[in-house]
């Protein structure tokens, strides 16, 4: 199918335009009609992208479905998915229909909250998809908007901080990236991504005030798009925001927030960083290795202590993303392999967790966990859910969690055995958080009085979780499904690392003799 790339990034947002257009009022009827409207198009977009997913082929290791026209004073708009990009446009549009059923209860401006949610999806979809410099910067800035809106409108009583902080932090991080990418315009004369990706950039040393730059522009380039990936991921120590931002957010955007926007930060690594700055990547490696380490360390004990459910859940998806980062810099095949596979396993469970607190908080309005205890006796199908995505999150053997992180210790351990064995302990701090909170919230005497009348899952939010239950547990037995699509792109690009690394360090030889 031509332009298929296209279908699938702008059906949300054309809905989002007939919402706008067309649908008058606040009443019940505009309510229900644009909850259906949203609903629609999000379903429309999942079925078109398994027809993209049908069609891929795994063993072509270059861009497929490639889409490409002039655009704007030589700039081009170009589309393509890779093995590595198109199981992401696979995972934004399998949870999008599940975030708009999940806002079902939604009645405060509601035809809004919709047009910003179809919004969201379109500009992550085109993250994803973009090969060209400009057309992915703007996506990936322009994400932050709607979700700006949606925690400043529809969010907690501190929404107003937290949306600012969260706009700031990912803004500001990306000014930086946005100057390299002027550099690399410079250099190269072109935008285009897979040009790019064949460009070498220069890897001479040089000083700056004194300081002794390894690896030359390609390590200013990469500490360029470091600050802004690392804020997205968000990796400690500039995590501070993403905490702030889940507890004030509603359900529907915690959803997506954990489950797709912070799995931009890993693609923009896997993207550009390691196959455009191969040395600058290496040279910077160890240090992103223990500041991964330290982050599953430090978080995981972070979230020992909270009270508040999301925010602990929050502490848990940073200490998750610290996996990826450590399995992407070790820079090896089993590494990125785990570090992708655990960016989609965490899609399903953070999003099913962030869920999970949403269906209590419906019915309580309150997200401390000292409110509730001994929810099994009134909602035993919530106790079962809840308590397989918290197995999952711990990462189980047989959950799709076990797979990412198994994997990236794998890869690791070959490149720093110390760095492997402090993250190990991430999986103990990972049960003491996640079996600490089950027990507080599902075990126990029902003893308060607010709980005795509090009703089990309904039919719509017992169909929200079904799918992600079934992928987590296909993932988790049948990891085949994503290695085989990943492995030969990971597998190039792994290539194309080490081709780049000998080919530099035989230049510097050659220039030092």
């Amino acid at each position: 199918m031509d332009n298929l790339l296209s279908i699938i990034t702008f059906v949300p947002a054309l809905a989002a335009l007939i919402l706008a257009v067309f649908l008058r009022g606040d009443d019940a009827a505009a309510q229900r009609n644009a909850k259906w409207v949203a609903l629609f198009a999000t379903t429309v977009t999942f079925l078109i992208s398994i027809a993209l997913y049908t069609e891929f082929d795994p063993s072509n290791t270059g861009f497929q479905f490639v889409e490409e026209g002039e655009w704007l004073m030589g700039m081009k708009y170009k589309m393509g998915v890779d093995g590595i990009s198109v199981l992401f446009v696979l995972l934004t549009t399998f949870i999008m229909p599940l975030t708009i059923l999940a806002s079902w209860n939604v009645t405060d401006r509601v035809k809004e909250y919709m047009i910003a949610f179809l919004m969201l999806e379109t500009l992550m979809l085109g993250v994803f998809m973009a090969l060209d410099l400009v057309l992915f910067y703007l996506f990936f800035e322009a994400g932050l908007i709607p979700m700006f809106l949606i925690i400043g409108i529809w969010g907690g009583a501190n929404r107003i901080y937290a949306s600012f902080k969260f706009f700031l932090y990912t803004f500001l991080g990306s000014v930086l990236m946005l100057v390299a990418m002027v550099a690399m315009y410079a250099d190269a004369g072109t935008t285009d991504i897979e040009l790019l990706l064949t460009h070498e950039f220069a890897t001479e040393s040089f000083s700056v005030l004194g300081i002794h730059v390894l690896g030359g522009m390609q390590t200013m380039l990469f500490l360029a798009f470091f600050a802004s990936f690392a804020v997205k991921m968000p990796m400690w120590p500039v995590h501070t925001w993403l905490p702030d931002a889940h507890v004030q957010a509603p359900t529907a955007a915690s959803v997506l927030l954990a489950a797709i926007m912070l799995k931009m930060g890993g693609y923009g690594f896997l993207r550009f960083s390691l196959p455009m700055f191969p040395v600058g990547s290496d040279v910077m490696a160890p240090l992103v290795l223990w500041m991964s380490a330290i982050a599953i360390v430090y978080t995981s004990l972070v979230a020992l202590v909270q009270e508040d459910m999301k925010k602990l859940i929050a502490y848990s998806s940073v200490a998750h993303m610290g996996f990826v980062t450590m399995g992407l810099f070790a820079t090896n095949q089993q590494g990125i392999d785990g570090a992708i596979f655990q960016m989609l396993s965490h899609g399903f469970i953070s999003a099913a967790l962030f869920l999970c607190v949403g269906v209590i908080y419906d019915r309580m309005h309150t997200r401390e966990i000292s409110a509730y205890g001994g929810l099994v006796n009134r909602m035993p199908a919530y106790a079962l859910v809840f308590m397989f995505f918290t197995m999952g999150n711990i990462g189980l053997p047989g959950t799709s969690g076990f797979i990412g992180e198994f994997l990236t210790m794998m890869g690791v351990f070959k490149v720093n055995t110390w760095v492997a064995a402090v993250a190990a302990t991430g999986v103990i701090w990972s049960a003491a958080y996640g079996l600490w909170l089950y027990r507080r919230v599902v075990f126990g005497d029902l003893i308060k009085e607010s709980l005795k009348t509090i009703k089990d899952m309904s039919a719509r939010e017992k169909w929200i979780f079904a799918p992600l239950v079934a992928m987590t547990l296909i993932l988790g037995f049948y990891p085949a499904l994503v290695t085989d699509i990943i492995s030969p792109s990971t597998t190039a690009l792994v290539e194309h690392f080490d081709t780049a690394l000998a080919a530099a360090e035989a230049a510097t030889q050659h220039a030092s003799n």
